[in-house]
Order: structure tokens, then sequence, then C-alpha cells
């Protein structure tokens, strides 16, 4: 699975006095005479969060775990950014790590968001406004003030810079943003917005420093290796360009006594290594250059851990299971390029992909297939559409694919032992002659126009050649002019993205390795994968912009249970996968990880986290035993 370390990019006051604080304390949400209800947190349908206001800390941490030592990780590439929420340029590893968000999620809750930045929330029940009640201890890292003022000029600066994803959320959602004092922020938001979705989205949004942006002069939207100036745990240290970053715990950290940080942040530095590709970077783990590897590699997995580290003890190789939506990983088609409109043709390519061979030959036994968008949930579609679908379906009859209303959902297809499966090639080269693409003397294919078949997959991952060759041989026994084409990061990235300065040169590619990551509770943020909106964002990769897909996505968007939230899902998973733009991969249900012996974690691990680099801990006496033995460089 790629990529091998998460990289730049993240989700997106006055205290309450000292009456209100008591009757809070009480019970998690006060319900005012006025109707207003004040809270630490919010769940998306309104049940009760699992930590009442007065929680000491999360379940899944260890609140004594001590502070100290270092964490490091390796990825491959470039960088030229420190600005993460930009289109231009690469950003560094963790460049994001600088900011936090008004409210944040949990590793062990689906739904459930809690106060940050912000000491306390209140909104009426139908959530047409919100007021943020800041913490008045909260601190930029320079130990300048976070003021009502900084979060009024964050939400401009997204809705007038930010990349297209951010300003559509924005602007469809918000109303107006008041400064009420210092530390009490209103967001009031657009009567047609979702409801359930609305204080979401004010809270997952980063805070960054008003004063910093007036002094430097810097935007948002522009290239920059200054990094800017958040309130977060960590702050940069040092960084070597395209070679490492470093960032450091802040020991004045403003929230670093809070129940949600208690048992988080910590390790004193974090440092991320840079290698040319995944093979240099095994090496380097080998050799003890960085610490702690989420490997991704199957084969490296199987076969590659047999060396001296491994063999004396110094390195752990453990597989921690989870319960993580799958990424939604796969070959993924440019609807934009003539050749992938007709569904025929995306689905013969499609049959080409044997599966069941590369997971025997290539990748042990250790994935399972994906085929759902919510692959390993409970809100992927089986079966026939039930009577609560076809009431969403029936209406969009004439816009839907074929099968969606009587047929199973699209499954991923099977093939046999051998890399070529003769009865998927017949049935692809069927589909191909019915779209017009026929076999000449040759043995490629060719429209009427005399036009080759070619498709060219893009990667800059040279591990991935060893997937996507067979695949291409495969292509090739069909008569298409399959190819692989290897760039470097820099490339891929100006390939795969718009370009706001020359729109031809916009997703210039034919097939590209991609992640659809879904979600537990999916709203306003499927426009930007999956919605005709999102076409020109960098999220909605494959060029969807489909009427039923859209129209679905409002009900998922708009529903008001989970009942009526998993029926909408099920359908608009029925659709997505009908129209054959992806061509699925693999998943596993476990974190394969290797470190050398001187962290420890929780035990268990929360459902919905790995956690190395917040509630994992340093073990010094370990440590020093590593090095003693000359482990570790």
């Amino acid at each position: 699975m790629k990529p091998m370390i998460a990289v730049a990019g993240k989700r997106w006051g006055r205290a309450a006095g000292l009456a209100a604080a008591a009757m809070l304390a009480m019970a998690p949400t006060l319900r005012a005479q006025e109707g207003v209800i004040t809270s630490h947190a919010i769940t998306t349908f309104g049940d009760d969060p699992k930590y009442p206001i007065d929680y000491k800390h999360l379940d899944y941490v260890n609140p004594d775990a001590p502070k100290g030592g270092e964490i490091s990780e390796a990825t491959f590439g470039t960088f030229d950014s420190f600005n993460p929420y930009t289109q231009k340029g690469r950003a560094a590893a963790l460049s994001s790590i600088a900011y936090e968000d008004m409210m944040v999620g949990t590793a062990d809750e689906i739904g459930a968001m809690y106060c940050l930045i912000c000491e306390t929330i209140e909104y009426p029940q139908d959530k047409a406004w919100v007021i943020f009640n800041l913490r008045p201890e909260a601190r930029f890292s320079d130990g300048s003030p976070l003021t009502a003022d900084d979060v009024e000029f964050t939400y401009k600066l997204f809705r007038e810079e930010g990349l297209i994803s951010f300003r559509t959320v924005l602007q469809e959602f918000v109303e107006t943003v008041e400064v009420l004092d210092p530390h009490r922020i209103k967001y009031t938001f657009k009567p047609e917005s979702a409801p359930r979705e609305r204080i979401q989205m004010a809270g997952g949004l980063p805070v960054m420093s008003k004063a910093w942006f007036d002094k430097t002069g810097a935007k948002l939207d522009e290239s920059r290796m200054e990094p800017g100036l958040g309130s977060g745990p960590y702050v940069l240290e040092s960084y070597d360009v395209n070679q490492r970053v470093i960032y450091r715990r802040n020991p004045d950290y403003w929230g670093k006594d809070l129940p949600i940080n208690l048992g988080q942040n910590n390790f004193d530095r974090i440092r991320i290594e840079y290698f040319g590709d995944a093979t240099a970077a095994l090496e380097g783990l080998k050799a003890g250059a960085y610490t702690f590897r989420n490997e991704n590699s199957s084969k490296n997995w199987a076969t590659a851990y047999d060396f001296p580290a491994v063999q004396k003890g110094w390195l752990v190789k453990q597989e921690l299971k989870h319960g993580n939506i799958a990424t939604g990983q796969s070959f993924v088609m440019n609807l934009r390029r003539e050749k992938f409109q007709d569904p025929r043709v995306r689905e013969a390519i499609g049959l080409m992909f044997n599966f069941e061979w590369s997971n025997e030959s290539l990748f042990y036994g250790l994935y399972r297939r994906i085929n759902s968008f919510w692959e390993n949930s409970d809100l992927a579609a089986t079966g026939l559409p039930s009577a609560e679908e076809l009431v969403l379906l029936e209406p969009l009859k004439g816009k839907l694919p074929a099968g969606v209303l009587d047929q199973e959902p699209a499954m991923a297809p099977v093939s046999g032992d051998r890399q070529l499966d003769r009865k998927n090639l017949r049935k692809a080269a069927a589909l191909l002659e019915d779209a017009g693409w026929i076999v000449g003397d040759d043995g490629m294919r060719r429209n009427a126009r005399g036009e080759l078949l070619s498709i060219e997959f893009l990667e800059d991952d040279p591990a991935f050649d060893r997937v996507v060759n067979p695949f291409i041989e495969n292509l090739r026994a069909l008569g298409v002019d399959a190819k692989l084409n290897r760039v470097d990061p820099a490339q891929y990235t100006k390939r795969v993205r718009p370009d706001t300065v020359n729109a031809a040169a916009s997703f210039d590619f034919d097939i590209i390795t991609d992640q659809f990551p879904t979600g537990y509770e999916p709203g306003a943020g499927l426009k930007q994968y999956f919605g005709t909106a999102g076409l020109t964002d960098v999220f909605n990769t494959m060029g969807l912009g489909d009427p039923a897909v859209d129209a679905l996505i409002e009900k998922v968007v708009a529903a008001q249970s989970k009942e009526e939230m998993h029926v909408a899902v099920k359908a608009l998973d029925r659709v997505l996968r009908a129209i054959h733009f992806w061509i699925p991969q693999w998943f596993k249900d476990s974190h394969t990880v290797a470190y050398y012996d001187m962290y420890q974690h929780p035990d268990p691990l929360p459902p919905y986290a790995l956690g190395e680099l917040s509630f994992w801990w340093y073990d010094a006496d370990k440590a020093a035993a590593l090095k003693a033995a000359g482990a570790l460089n």
C-alpha cells in the first residue's frame, strides 16, 4: 500500500464563567432556557459523546507516558515548501504539524469532536450558528495569544486563498463570521447547508496567526520554505532540503496539560529522513538511519526482514490489528480522456488486472481485495438494493448505469491462478469490440478513426513496477498499447494536479494509483472526491461529474439519522462502483510495523489509529542498551 508516510495535509475562548462551569461539570451538555446548547463536544447525529465534560484523559493513552527521545521515519521524493495548504510546490512531510484545529476527533470514537482551542461551544438545536468560546490560555508557539481575530483571519484566508476544496466548502456553509470579543467567535451558517456538518466543518479548520501573516507579508497560496506560525505541540527545528526534516516538541506548548492531550505528543523530536526510493529507504532502516517503519510492501514484509538487527532482537517486527475502512486505493482512469468515456472500455481494462495472481505471486497472500468505496465497514453495498435504497435510486433511473436497480453491486473481477486469465481476456475483448476497438493485423486495437488504444500508467514509485508490469502484459495480450512511465516525484505531482496557469496541462495522465478515503460518517467532503463541483479539485483525480452521483451525495449530506445516512451511502456506493472509473487494488486489516526496540505503545491500540507519532513513547533504558550495542547510527 502507499504512501509510506502521510505527507503534508490534515483535516481541516473565553471561559464560560464560574456558574456555567459548575453546571457543565454536572452533565455533558447544558440546555439553557433559550434553547441554546453548551458543550465541550459535538457528535454528528446528536448522540452523547463518549467522554463527559469532566474526563481526565482519553481511554487509549498512557497518561503517565514519559516525555523524551526521538522517533524517526522515512519517506522518499523531494520537497521545496513548508506550506501544506497550496498546490504550488511539494510540501515537506508533516509540514502541517505546527497547526491545530479548534476541535479534534479521537481514535476510539466515530463522529465526535472535542474542544481543543475552544473550551466550550454554544449552538441552537437547529445548528443555525455556533459560538466558540476560546481558551484564554491558548498561545501560538512564539508565546503570542491566540484570539478570535486569528480565527476570523484564518477563515477569510482559506475562503479567499485556500485550495478549491476549502473555498468550496466554506462558501457552501458559512454566511458570516463575527468576532464577539477577544475569546468568542460566532459562525452563522447558510440555511441551505447541511445542518449535521456545520459545526464540525467550522471546528475542523486550522487556526493561524494573523500577526505573522501581517508581519511577513506571506500568502496562503504560495510555496515557501518559511513555515507559518501555529499553536501546535511541535515546531520546525531544522531541515536539509530533500534530505531530512526535524520537528521538536515545544516545552512551552500551551495545551500540554489538557485532558485531550494527556499521554500524547510524547517525543522530544520527530525526524523524517528522505530517500531516493523505497528500496533505499529499507536499506536505511537496516543501517539504523531511522527507527520506525510502517511497511507497505508485502514482499518486504515476507522476505526482507532477515537482517542482523532483526536476528539480534534489536528490531521489533509486529502486526497490529486495526478497524479502519480501506483507503480506496485503486488504479484510477482519467475520464477527461475521450478513450475512457465509454464504460465498456473501462470495464475491459479492469478485467485484465489479476489480483488473485498478484496476491499469491507478489504479495505473499497478505492482502484482501477492495470491492467497495467503504470496504471493511457496514456501509458497503451488498446484495440487491433494499427497499429504502430503491426509494433514492428509482427517481434517478434514467441517469443510472445499467444494473444498479436490479443487480448486486459491481464487484472486482475474480481471476484464475495464471497471470493471464483467458476467461476474463475473452470478456474484455468482447467489450472492446462492442465499443468499436477492433484488432488489426499487428494485433493492436484501433477505433474507426484508426487511432491506437494506448494507455500510459504514470508512477513515481519503483516498488510498483512489479505490480504494473504484469498488468501491462495482460493488456497488451488484449491488443492495448499499454506502457509504464515512471517519473520523478516533482513531475508526477505536476502532472496529476490541476494547473492554475495552463488548464490544458491539468490532470495530464491516463491511469494513476490513487486513494479515496471516505469515512464512517461521510458528508460534504464527498463532493470534493466524487462531485461535479470538485471537477477541478486536486481530489477528483478521475474527473467524475455525474448527475446521479451528485444527487446521491446530497442525500448523504442531508441525512438526519445514522439509518438515513447508511441507506444513502449504500446507494451511492452502488452507483460509484457501476461507473467503473477505478480498478480497485487491495488492503489489509492490520498495521505491519518494524521499529527499533526502544518504543512502547498502549495495549490494545485504539481501533482507528496507529498513533506512533502521538501516543507511543520512548523507553530511555532500552534506547541506551541499543546504542551501547551499536544498533543505531
